[in-house]
């Protein structure tokens, strides 16, 4: 059976997790600096503000979505909240195997030992903000990730699984794109097909779908065809350890860029490329750059809190001279207040 938690991120307890961390600083740490790095984790775990609608939100509970330190902070809690529930039950034999790949968990258990209700009823009665969503074995296949694993009498068979939101749509090879972005997703399929233990038969039917996607995408057979014996004769042999290269970018914006690029072929020199023809660039107007009203120029009246007296003064990318402009110093006085002295 399977599990989906319900809403990861939104229903991480921030408090519980902090917990976790200190317990977990302080096993290589002393308690001053564990204390230093949990009030920065407080503060930064704080900003989870959100906007919708021109409108500011903070949520009441969670982490927020998108943020670099989530994903951690997520881990670090499931992995607790796995090594106190889970954990002894794989060494009790009742669970036979239990993987998760961020919020997706496998669970393979012996019907004999224990039943699909009495796991998905005790993993959902652990934690009052986790809530794992059951899917169960039909006609003995589930799947899980990109993959349906099928239970035989001996043996397991796994095959390649295509959701039912799945689109065959990749980046079309008469756009202007690097050939090394349109070869990306074939290069994933491929390197898919042959590193799963799949059947023959199974095999041929992914291959088939593959030179479907590449057709209607207007993607050349042959240069498929070139790209599969690469990967079959890379997964051949063994792999050479890789040189360390200098990685920099280059915007595409017609082949012609590949004069200077090609330069760089016998260097260490790693070339990636920039599209200028992504959704961003494309759906955001030219001609109405959305700036923000305190990124505007202009000239604003600043009153000192000191002197109580008016000046103007100037915001601008360019600076103009302003006649009647102030100037802005520190006055000569212990609290270092802003004052403003008319030139």
């Amino acid at each position: 059976m399977t599990f989906d938690i319900k809403e990861l991120y939104v229903n991480i307890p921030v408090s519980e997790s902090l917990i976790i961390v200190k317990a977990k600083l302080l096993q290589n740490n002393d308690t001053q600096k564990a204390e230093q790095i949990l009030t920065l984790l407080k503060e930064v775990l704080s900003q989870n503000y959100f906007t919708f609608q021109q409108r500011i939100y903070q949520p009441e509970q969670g982490i927020a979505m998108g943020f670099p330190i989530s994903g951690i902070i997520a881990e670090i809690f499931l992995q607790n909240f796995e090594d106190e529930n889970i954990k002894h039950l794989l060494d009790a034999k009742t669970l036979a195997f239990y993987t998760r790949y961020v919020d997706d968990i496998l669970i393979i258990y012996d019907t004999t030992n224990i039943s699909s209700h009495t796991i998905n009823t005790y993993v959902n009665n652990i934690n009052s903000n986790i809530k794992l969503n059951p899917t169960y074995e039909q006609h003995g296949s589930i799947d899980f990730l990109d993959l349906t694993i099928t239970r035989k009498h001996k043996q397991i068979e796994v095959d390649i699984n295509r959701k039912p939101t799945y689109t065959d749509t990749t980046i079309n090879f008469l756009s202007n794109h690097p050939i090394e972005q349109k070869m990306t997703e074939f290069r994933f399929h491929i390197t898919l097909m042959h590193s799963l233990p799949l059947d023959p038969d199974k095999k041929q039917k992914e291959w088939k779908t593959i030179q479907t996607i590449a057709k209607n995408n207007n993607f050349p057979l042959h240069l498929l065809h070139i790209l599969n014996h690469q990967i079959q004769s890379k997964a051949n042999h063994t792999h050479k350890e890789k040189k360390h290269k200098i990685r920099t970018t280059f915007t595409y914006h017609s082949p012609k860029i590949r004069r200077i690029t090609n330069l760089f072929r016998n260097t260490n020199v790693g070339i990636a490329f920039k599209a200028t023809t992504t959704l961003k660039q494309i759906l955001t107007p030219t001609n109405q750059a959305q700036t923000s009203q305190h990124e505007k120029s202009g000239i604003y009246k600043i009153t000192c809190k000191t002197s109580h007296k008016s000046c103007r003064a100037n915001q601008s990318k360019s600076k103009p001279e302003i006649p009647g402009a102030c100037t802005i110093h520190k006055k000569q006085r212990p609290s270092f207040s802003l004052c403003i002295t008319h030139t």
